[in-house]
């Protein structure tokens, strides 16, 4: 697909045979299929009419909003869009910042664990590396507060004891004055706590499972995104029932 020479500070959306050239940042340049944003797990819309009792009734789709960050590709190269196009990356948003390719998706699934698994083998097949998938597993007690809808200060209070026990510990610059936390070990205790809902928390660890997933070299990750997603349900009413 010919493309303008817009260099590392241009823009360019693309669509059904179409490249229109854009102004952007000085560091970063994307693709974009032009869809309209899609508000976070929504309810999608179907065309499809019910037949009463002769069909069975669909599980309702929703969106879900993710990236998935790859290596592997020359931004420069001619097919560079064309590539996650017709590998089934056309709900994405594709950038390429600080020497990493980043997929911004809007995926129409029944499940997240669904959404984040055709996502990693879409940009493989496109033939990137998948590095990782955002939101970031590693979290601030700013993160905390902004994912979990509490205050900082309430966050802050949590981690150092005031309020709870057993907070989880930090797992990386934990001597720092900003040390980082494992989200999904956060959100079990908030859920445990009753402060979060249980879809906050198993997202959380679905995210956690695939970021493990891919670093192992795994591309093909909805059996086990699946698999974990139940399991980790079934502990988690357990442990609400025990408490």
């Amino acid at each position: 697909m010919p493309k303008a020479n817009i260099g590392l500070g241009g823009k360019w959306a693309i669509g059904a045979g179409f490249s229109a050239l854009m102004q952007a940042g000085t560091d970063a340049k994307s693709v974009s299929t032009g869809r309209p944003k899609i508000p976070k797990i929504t309810p999608a819309k179907s065309c499809a009419r019910s037949i009463g009792a002769l069909t069975n009734m669909k599980p309702k789709m929703k969106t879900y909003e993710f990236c998935v960050v790859a290596s592997g590709l020359d931004p420069d190269a001619e097919d560079f869009e064309s590539r996650f196009y017709d590998a089934g990356c056309d709900d994405a948003a594709i950038a390429f910042q600080r020497g990493r390719i980043i997929a911004d998706f809007d995926r129409e699934a029944e499940t997240l664990e669904e959404a984040i698994a055709t996502a990693v083998e879409a940009v493989t097949k496109a033939g990137a590396k998948v590095i990782r998938i955002e939101p970031d597993p590693l979290v601030s007690l700013a993160d905390m507060a902004g994912r979990s809808g509490l205050t900082r200060a309430a966050m802050t209070n949590y981690s150092k004891g005031k309020r709870g026990e057993n907070f989880p510990p930090p797992v990386a610059k934990a001597t720092s004055e900003s040390p980082l936390w494992e989200w999904a070990s956060v959100a079990r205790w908030l859920y445990e706590h009753r402060k979060i809902g249980r879809e906050v928390a198993i997202a959380a660890e679905t995210f956690r499972q695939a970021n493990e997933a891919v670093r192992n070299g795994e591309v093909h990750i909805r059996p086990r995104l699946k698999q974990r997603a139940k399991q980790y349900a079934i502990e988690l009413n357990r442990e609400r029932s025990a408490a």
